[in-house]
């Protein structure tokens, strides 16, 4: 069945505000006195608050000053707050007013010529402190070309491709209607391709360049970027395509978080005043402490535990590192670690609304987990035969054929025997961070078993230019990006279970939807033995060794959080 069609960025939670329904406990503490709970709050959204007004102004020396209003002013106000729910709403639209404000202000006002060389770069941050590299740093770099007002819109879309923002706040924090907002999302989006097309230009060796740029001061403007824009339109050079450009949202995904610099969040807690005069806004020496330490990004490549208490960045002959983040929609997962009972050494409290898994025990322990991403195999590869494991059947809350198309909808199954999960991608409707489903609540046995379909959902499209365009996505629609670590999906999965468990839609950023069938050893291996031949792309994987050692899903738990969305990447039950 075909996923319904949404126009991009709608809305696919009914309206609610996730992150501000997991934190709602939080901020009814915080509204009732409760210090700790304030701590939390602050020290929590910093991050994010940061990113916007940091993007939107582009890394100007105002950006403290614009945070740190931010922050007060939500401090002071909290008690106006009638639907703790909505509290990253309210949040960011705080933030996107103390923006507006700053800008009429400065109107009026004659800038100083040093402010430009004391201001931190919001692009040159984000290249150095996530070290980008190819395109990412491309799209980085554009973003000093853009207008105030595009910076302003691109500041809260860059959050919405990854998943940390809806287009429903969008919109409003903007103060216009989610169809208008459409549209000036669909311009931004061009003149930041126009930046991107200069950014490449002016890093070529094209020779007509030196006599058009030579009475440019360097710095960006828009009467540049018309200029310049024109030369790379009409120039052969400049326009010439020297690879494949990817979509800017496919980017953004991957640098959705930039540090706060550790000498602007003690300038923010103690605000120029005295630590007495902190604590007399609502601010503790807690929060003060916790203020102190730097957050990290979320690049590329990272994974997030404790509902955002942490990230691990995972890159080539590099151990992983970790520090705290904001708790945004993306941030989810928790990282690997080197035994199933290792913990975090200094982690935050977590938000009082989750419910942390419990640590497994050393007993009854079974199944492994792959944790490195396994390549597909040759087209002609043929699978090896797929144990067969006692049946007795399998029954479904969802019926012989359960669809589940929105975050939350969930299926129950118990029994004994084989259970078909199908994928359907829809990038189309909205493409960006893939939050994965969950496994929750599991009573005896879990394994994945076999993938099948005929493809994995990364192949190339029948018909797909260079292979460009696949299961995930492709250039014209944006890309659904897994999380680092995450084993690429096919088409079919099967999984073998012996009792209970539950398994739910976690859809934030990426549009995606999941049809559950009970199954059987017969159809499992009838499709993992369907290659090329019969018109697959390949044949299936088998995964199962037939032992109690085999693979168990990524995403399972015993438990049942709060949230799905919070089950540990590398389970082992």
């Amino acid at each position: 069945m075909a996923k319904k069609v949404r126009s991009e960025g709608e809305e696919t939670r009914g309206g609610t505000d996730v992150d501000g329904r997991e934190w709602r406990s939080t901020v009814a503490a915080a509204q009732a006195g409760d210090r700790r709970a304030l701590d939390e709050l602050v020290a929590g959204w910093l991050p994010l608050v940061y990113n916007i007004v940091g993007r939107a102004l582009n890394g100007h020396a105002d950006v403290d000053d614009v945070v740190q209003e931010t922050m007060l002013r939500a401090v002071d106000n909290l008690g106006t707050l009638r639907d703790p729910d909505s509290f990253r709403s309210w949040l960011v639209a705080i933030a996107m007013r103390q923006i507006r404000d700053r800008a009429r202000r400065r109107t009026s006002e004659t800038l100083d010529d040093s402010a430009g060389d004391q201001a931190a770069d919001f692009a040159e941050l984000t290249v150095l402190r996530l070290q980008l590299e190819g395109q990412r740093r491309e799209v980085a770099e554009a973003v000093r070309w853009l207008d105030d007002e595009d910076r302003q819109l691109l500041s809260l879309w860059w959050l919405e491709v990854a998943g940390e923002l809806t287009r429903r706040e969008l919109a409003a924090a903007v103060g216009i209607s989610r169809q208008h907002a459409a549209v000036r999302v669909q311009r931004m989006k061009e003149r930041l391709d126009t930046a991107r097309g200069i950014v490449r230009a002016l890093d070529s060796s094209c020779p007509e360049l030196p006599e058009v740029t030579a009475r440019w001061d360097g710095r960006p403007d828009s009467v540049w970027r018309k200029r310049l824009a024109r030369h790379v339109r009409g120039c052969a050079s400049c326009s010439g395509a020297r690879e494949v450009v990817v979509p800017a949202e496919r980017l953004l995904v991957g640098i959705a978080l930039v540090p706060v610099p550790v000498g602007f969040t003690l300038s923010l807690a103690l605000g120029g005043k005295t630590a007495a005069a902190a604590t007399g806004v609502g601010w503790s020496a807690k929060v003060i402490s916790a203020l102190s330490k730097p957050a990290v990004a979320v690049t590329a490549g990272a994974t997030i535990v404790a509902g955002g208490a942490y990230v691990v960045t995972q890159t080539p002959d590099k151990p992983p590192s970790r520090a705290a983040v904001s708790p945004t929609a993306a941030s989810t997962a928790r990282p690997p670690s080197r035994t199933p009972s290792a913990t975090p050494s200094a982690s935050p409290s977590p938000s009082p609304s989750l419910s942390p898994s419990p640590s497994p025990t050393r007993t009854d322990v079974y199944g492994t987990v792959v944790d490195a991403v396994d390549r597909a195999p040759e087209p002609d590869a043929r699978p090896g035969a797929l144990p067969h494991r006692p049946e007795s059947g399998i029954t479904s809350t969802g019926g012989a054929k359960a669809v589940m198309q929105h975050r939350g909808d969930s299926v129950t199954l118990s029994g004994k025997g084989y259970v078909l999960v199908r994928w359907q991608i829809s990038p189309r409707s909205r493409p960006g961070a893939l939050v994965m489903p969950a496994w929750t609540g599991l009573e005896g046995k879990l394994f994945h078993v076999a993938s099948g379909g005929g493809r994995r959902m990364d192949d190339a499209l029948a018909g797909s230019p260079d292979g460009y365009a696949t299961g995930m996505g492709g250039p014209d629609i944006g890309y659904a990006v897994l999380p680092s670590g995450t084993q690429q999906m096919w088409q079919n999965e099967y999984y073998y279970l012996d009792g209970t468990v539950t398994l739910t839609v976690n859809e934030r950023g990426a549009d995606y939807g999941l049809i559950v069938f009970p199954s059987s050893w017969d159809e499992a291996s009838r499709d993992v033995t369907t290659g090329p031949a019969q018109g697959a792309i390949r044949y299936g994987l088998v995964r199962d060794n037939g032992e109690n050692t085999a693979p168990v899903p990524q995403y399972l738990t015993r438990s049942t959080p709060i949230d799905p969305a919070t089950v540990a990447q590398r389970s082992r039950v």
